[in-house]
């Protein structure tokens, strides 16, 4: 039977390996913009540039995230290519005149979609806390430069985009917080280049809340929380929102769309995310800790998305899960992608950690058994985008979706599972 220490002895040295030779070295310094701040992200399969300029608050704001934690767990010094991110972050993205960040800007921080989606905010606010825990806030152009934006991006929250007659938070907004309640939102291309939708009735009405967005506020304010110690009543509630609302009780897993009301929108929307619901087992797993909450108030919630996820969406031949597929039904897109199988990496060892049951184990051996075999591009690095049904590569190495985020966040927490370094 396996144990943690068994696990580490094993899987510690292959998963530093797999950061430092795979994400990092495909990453750092590639990406790092010298001439206008910021990251470059868009990468074709064979690593080269694939054309596209853009910037994007989701990818910037992560790989300022990304760096700032590989400094504080001791991976490197980064701090110079976080503190560039950051500074392109507060100088060419935020939004001067009505605060927030904007969507999206060109190379030399020109702003080409102005308007503000919460799922961007959040991993503004992200990006902001944990350079506020590593490196105490201090920019070299001086001052407390994450802390104030973290502080004001959340009175923006409260103030802007809380509903405060339903709960959660309004999503789509013009620059100035008018809410957009009509027509369809930036998140319709957010998906990677290959994927499908089913049918049109899929496209997201932007007065939709979702699922996707509040899992990664609670992301956010979790991370916010414990920089600052402030925000324990936001966190409490997305907490409900992750752990409840968004919870179909009778099938055992979760919906992404729901009306203003948490009316969840199910027929053809009614799709479970087998990503989304096992990333969402550990980051509610990170705001119970934060909370100073106990894990077995949640296990219960954390065991019934595994249950539904391993009997609809693993793949019991080759390891790893699908895209998604309809409730109650077995995964009709069957494209495994390199963020699912990151997350279901940290989820599965944090079941195993608290559970000490033996499928959550195999499960992250068979994952990465899968991993190795056919997502680590071991020539060109980085993971492949996604891996066919027929175990055939698609997709970029990077994009306005696509940066060192998933997988390189996997690796680290990882690491600090099986006692790595």
């Amino acid at each position: 039977m396996a144990d943690m220490d068994a696990l580490g002895a094993e899987y510690a040295p292959k998963v530093a390996a797999n950061l430092e030779d795979s994400i990092l070295d495909f990453w750092y310094p590639r990406c790092i913009d010298e001439e206008h701040g910021g990251y470059i992200t868009s990468y074709d399969a064979d690593g080269e540039f694939a054309g596209t300029s853009e910037k994007q608050i989701v990818t910037q704001a992560r790989f300022v995230w990304f760096f700032a934690r590989l400094d504080r767990e001791g991976h490197g010094d980064y701090r110079e290519a976080a503190e560039q991110g950051l500074e392109f972050l507060i100088e060419e993205m935020w939004d001067d005149e009505h605060g927030g960040f904007y969507w999206q800007v060109e190379r030399d921080g020109t702003v080409t979609k102005p308007n503000k989606h919460m799922y961007g905010q959040s991993f503004g606010l992200y990006a902001l806390s944990e350079f506020d825990r590593a490196f105490d806030s201090g920019l070299s152009t001086g001052g407390n430069q994450a802390r104030e934006y973290a502080e004001r991006l959340v009175a923006l929250f409260d103030e802007e985009a809380h509903d405060d007659e339903n709960g959660g938070y309004v999503e789509y907004f013009e620059p100035d917080w008018t809410p957009i309640l009509e027509g369809r939102t930036y998140l319709d291309g957010i998906e990677p280049d290959w994927s499908t939708k089913e049918s049109d009735d899929e496209e997201l009405d932007a007065s939709f809340k979702l699922m996707n967005t509040h899992i990664h506020l609670l992301e956010s304010v979790t991370e916010y929380h414990r920089a600052t110690g402030a925000g324990r009543d936001q966190l409490e509630e997305l907490l409900h929102i992750c752990t409840n609302t968004v919870l179909r009780k009778d099938v055992g897993a979760c919906t992404d769309k729901y009306a203003p009301d948490w009316t969840p929108q199910l027929g053809d929307l009614a799709l479970a995310s087998y990503g989304h619901d096992l990333e969402s087992v550990w980051l509610v797993m990170d705001a119970v800790e934060a909370l100073g909450l106990s894990q077995e108030l949640f296990e219960d919630f954390y065991e019934t998305l595994w249950d539904y996820s391993l009997e609809y969406g693993y793949d019991d031949e080759h390891g790893g899960f699908y895209f998604f597929g309809p409730i109650g039904e077995p995964a009709t897109n069957r494209v495994k992608a390199w963020w699912v199988q990151a997350e279901v990496l940290t989820s599965a060892l944090r079941m195993f950690d608290l559970t000490g049951e033996e499928r959550y184990a195999e499960v992250f051996e068979e994952t990465w058994d899968f991993l190795e075999s056919y997502q680590f591009d071991d020539e060109v690095g980085e993971w492949h985008s996604g891996v066919t049904d027929d175990l055939e590569p698609v997709g970029r190495k990077g994009a306005l979706y696509k940066g060192a985020y998933h997988n390189g966040r996997a690796m680290i927490e990882c690491l600090d599972a099986l006692g790595g370094t």
